[in-house]
Order: structure tokens, then sequence, then C-alpha cells
């Protein structure tokens, strides 16, 4: 117990500090997301990243905290996703890359032994979608951190019901973390996660719920890991209708996300990430809930019928412009120009001489 707090209040310390430090360097390297407004540095990420795997390597170094061999093939998974993640984000690297690492990664840390091999393919699909989803939630000031936030606390309440004591620890470590992050992350941003922090927290979180809910009923484990993840999901299947029923590209990035819309009808970046962070709340409790068993497991589905609805509702905030129209080329409008001008003249002729 003492040492899951010293642990967490170094990491939210350390990763504070180390997050301002990164600042400098990301903006004289040019590691900046120029989507913005104004240039964004994005090694926060590896703030969070570096931080949450060495307070927790330290405590199976002292043997305070022994971690196991599953935390710590987790730990070197969510590593290499992050490491990814950093070489997306210094350059450009295709979106089926970045699926494929991180599909790999997942299915190293699935326990086969207690889901089998159909559901552990299963779960390897789910947890590249949350992390994915993740990523995706990064389109906004504090909104990853303030969900990870959440997010770790609810699963690492499952995990220490599940008397599960090394991953309760490790997740407070990452919540610890992220909230050292958020101090300079809070709108308007400093520093920003990138593809390294946002696939690193959605992986870490996502393959601690798998592990948590390894060995339970499945249909029970779906509406607990979909509770538990509601946002991110949410948003993913909000920017994969909009963009079909746009004829857009899937993999092409657009105003189209969550805070995007919500940015449109008036709300202030802070009230954003607040609106939003309750919304990640209310489908962490129920899934805390349904997983102590203080719930029927149909409380899931309510969250999933409330995000569907929420979804709907948003596809009716319209965040493209309309489509720029082909340019001509100078040559070929002078052209067009030439035969309007003949064609005015041959009308006035035959009126004249008609």
């Amino acid at each position: 117990m003492l040492y899951g707090i010293a642990a967490a209040t170094t990491a939210l310390l350390v990763t504070a500090l180390l997050a301002m430090l990164l600042r400098l360097p990301a903006l004289r390297l040019g590691i900046v997301d120029r989507r913005r407004q104004r240039p964004l540095p994005l090694l926060g990420g590896v703030a969070v990243a570096l931080v949450t795997c060495l307070v927790a390597a330290a405590g199976e170094w002292t043997r305070f905290a022994p971690l196991g061999s599953e935390i710590v093939r987790l730990l070197i998974a969510a590593g290499a996703v992050a490491l990814l993640g950093l070489v997306a984000d210094v350059r450009r690297v295709k979106a089926r890359f970045l699926v494929g690492g991180t599909a790999v990664a997942a299915a190293c840390v699935v326990p086969y032994g207690d889901t089998g091999i159909l559901l552990g393919l299963v779960a390897v699909g789910w947890i590249v979608l949350v992390a994915v989803g993740f990523k995706a939630l990064d389109h906004a000031d504090a909104l990853v951190g303030t969900v990870g936030v959440l997010t770790a606390f609810g699963v690492g309440i499952c995990a220490a019901a599940e008397v599960m004591d090394e991953l309760a620890v490790l997740l407070s470590v990452l919540a610890a973390a992220l909230t050292g992050f958020l101090m300079h992350n809070w709108p308007p941003a400093r520093i920003g996660l990138g593809a390294c922090g946002s696939l690193f927290v959605g992986f870490v979180l996502a393959s601690s719920a798998v592990m948590t809910r390894a060995g339970h009923d499945p249909v029970s484990s779906a509406g607990v890991l979909y509770s538990l993840t509601a946002l991110a999901t949410a948003d993913v299947l909000l920017v994969t209708l909009s963009r079909r029923l746009a004829g857009r590209p899937l993999l092409r990035r657009g105003p189209d996300h969550l805070a995007h819309r919500l940015r449109r009808i008036g709300l202030t970046p802070q009230g954003v990430t607040v609106l939003l962070g309750v919304g990640a709340f209310a489908g962490v409790l129920v899934g805390v809930l349904v997983h102590m068993g203080w719930m029927a497991r149909s409380g899931a589905l309510w969250v999933g019928v409330g995000a569907v609805i929420a979804v709907l509702a948003l596809l009716h905030i319209k965040p493209y412009g309309p489509r720029r129209q082909p340019r001509v080329p100078v040559q070929d409008s002078a052209r067009v120009s030439d035969r309007v001008a003949s064609s005015q003249v041959g009308a006035q002729l035959r009126v004249r001489n008609g």
C-alpha cells in the first residue's frame, strides 16, 4: 500500500518535470503537431511511457512490488508500441504499419490459457481497436489524459478485486503519470502526447482490462470491456460513419471527431474535455459495477445504447466544408474566354443580319 502511494507520487512529479523539459527539444527538432493553430510539441508521450515503465521496473528491481512474468511482458510490448508511435511522430508512417505493429504486440500479451485461441484473437483485435481509438482521441487538449486517468482507475479497481495487485499498482502509476502530464496539457496545451503516448496509454489500458477479465463469462466480459472504453470506441464509430456517408477516405484526417463537433455547437475547449470526461466516467463506472457484480450485465447494454444515440446525434453536425472545385489552368481558362467572346460576337452579327 505504502509503496503504491510512493510510486504514484513519484510518477506524477517526475512526469510533470520531464514533460516540461522535453518541450523545448521537441520544438527545436520539429516534433510537433502542425494541424493546430500553433505547432504543439509532441514528446509528452515519451515522458508518460518512460516514467510509467521505469517506476514499475523499479518496483521489480527493488522487490518491493515484483511484477511477474505477465506484467513484464505487458511492459515490454507497451514499450514497443510507444517506440512505434514515436517513429510515427518523428516521420510519417502509414496507418497499416501502426495497426500491424500494435496487433503483434497485443498478440504477445493476451492470456491464451484463460481465453482460448479464438477468444484470444478477438481480444487482440479489441486491444488494437482501443489503442487506435485512444490515438484518435488525441485531437483535443487534455482529452486522452482525462479519459486515460479515469479508465486507469476503473481497470485498477477491477484488477484489485481480482487480487492482481501488481497490475493494480501499474495502473495507479499510469494514472499518476497522466495526471502529471495533464499539468502541461490542459487547454491551452503546452505539450501533447502524440502517437507515442496515446498508443501506449490505450494499449496498456486495453491489455490490462483483457487480463483482468480473462476466465470470466465471455458475454459479460464483452460488456465490461466495452463499458470501460466506451468513449474511445464511440469516437471511432462516429468518424467511420461520418467519412463513409460523406464519401471520404477513412484514413484521411479531418475535423470530424467528438471534440470537433462539440466545438462547432459552441462549447469551449475546457467544456469539451469536462463533458467527454463525464461521459467516460459514466461508462467506466458501469463497467466497474458490472465487474464487481453490483449491477446486472444489462447495464453495459445501456452504455452501448447511450453511445449509439450520441453518435447519431453528433452525425447531424456537419464537420466538412464544401468541396473545392478543381482549378482550371490559365491556358484553358483563356481558351474558354475566347470561345465565349467569339460566340457572343457571332450572336450579335446574326441579330443584325437577321
